[in-house]
C-alpha cells in the first residue's frame, strides 16, 4: 500500500534537499546525515519498489534511497510546510512539488539509508542490503515448485516456513494465519508431511489473502498502520482468524483460540485446524 502511494507522486521527481531531524534514523549510512543529505539532493527518483519490509526509491545514478520502517516507521506525503508531525524524523523536499515525503517513526526502529543497486538475477535490480530477502507471493518472478520444495525438505512447522524471508517475504503473521486457517492447516504442522500440491493450495490461499487485503486498503489495528495519506485500512474487518481469540469460527462454529508462538501469538480453529499428531 505505501508503494502503491509513493510511486504515482514522486517517480521523476528531482530531490530539491534532504533535512535529517533524527541522526538515528540515519544511522545505517556511516557517513552521516550530511554525507546522505548532499548525495541525494539533485539526484531524481526513478522507480519505487519493495521487497518484504524492505522500500526502495531508485535514482538516476544507480544507487537508492533504501527505507525498512521497523515497527512504527511510516512514509508520508504531505503538504509543503506541515511539520505537525510529533515523531518526524527526515524530510525529503522535491522540486516543483507542493508535497514532502516525511520519514515518521515512533519507536525509532526503522531508518532509511543510501545503497548501490545489484542484479537479482531476473533482469532487475535490488539494493545490496535486500539482496538476502527472498520475493514474495505476489512478485511475478516467485517460483512456487522451488517453495514447496524447500518447504517439504524442512521439519520445522509450516508457519516458521512462512515467515522465514530466506523462504518467502511478505506474509507476516496476520496473513499467515488467514492463510492456514482457510487452508485448514495447523501452523504447526511440519513441512516435509505437507504434498506438493497442499504447500501450492496453501499458496493460493496466501496470495488470495494478501490480494483482498490490498484491495481493502490493508490491515491498520491503529494510527501507525496507515497509507501515505494517513488513512487506515480496513481489512482487519475480514479476517476470520487472527485476533479473534473467543469468538465463533465463521466456518464451524467452534471457538476461536489464541496461542504462543515465536514470542508471537497465533489463532486457529481447533476443529478446523487439529493439531498435527507426533
Amino acid at each position: 500500500m505505501v508503494r502503491r502511494g509513493l510511486s504515482p507522486y514522486i517517480t521523476g521527481r528531482r530531490i530539491a534537499g534532504v533535512e535529517v531531524l533524527a541522526p538515528r534514523s540515519v544511522r545505517r549510512h556511516e557517513a552521516g546525515p550530511e554525507d546522505l543529505s548532499g548525495r541525494l539532493t539533485g539526484r531524481r527518483v526513478t522507480a519505487v519498489s519493495r521487497r518484504g519490509k524492505y522500500l526502495w526509491l531508485t535514482l538516476d545514478d544507480t544507487s537508492a534511497i533504501v527505507a525498512h520502517l521497523g515497527m512504527s516507521g511510516q512514509l508520508l506525503l504531505p503538504l509543503a510546510g506541515a511539520d505537525d508531525e510529533r515523531h518526524l524524523r527526515v524530510r525529503i523536499e522535491f522540486a516543483d512539488a507542493d508535497r514532502q515525503l516525511h520519514f515518521v517513526d515512533q519507536r525509532m526502529f526503522g531508518g532509511l539509508h543510501l545503497d548501490d543497486l545489484v542484479d537479482d538475477g531476473r533482469g532487475g535490480h535490488v539494493p545490496v542490503s535486500v539482496a538476502h530477502i527472498a520475493r514474495d507471493p505476489l512478485d511475478p518472478a516467485f517460483d512456487d515448485d522451488t517453495f514447496a520444495r524447500r518447504v517439504r525438505s524442512r521439519t520445522s512447522g509450516i508457519k516458521r516456513c512462512m515467515l522465514d524471508q530466506t523462504l518467502v517475504s511478505g506474509i507476516g503473521n496476520i496473513y499467515a494465519d488467514e492463510a492456514l486457517w482457510r487452508a485448514r492447516v495447523h501452523y504447526d504442522t511440519p513441512g516435509r508431511r505437507l504434498s506438493r500440491a497442499r504447500v501450492r493450495e496453501l499458496l493460493g490461499h496466501v496470495r488470495a489473502v494478501m490480494d483482498e487485503a490490498l484491495a481493502q486498503g490493508g490491515t491498520s489495528f491503529d494510527a501507525l498502520y496507515v497509507n501515505v495519506n494517513g488513512e487506515s485500512g480496513w481489512f482487519d474487518r475480514s479476517l476470520h482468524a487472527y485476533g479473534r481469540a473467543g469468538d465463533p469460527c465463521d466456518r464451524c462454529g467452534r471457538t476461536i483460540v489464541r496461542e504462543h508462538f515465536m514470542n508471537r501469538s497465533s489463532y486457529r480453529c481447533p476443529n478446523c485446524q487439529r493439531r498435527p499428531r507426533a
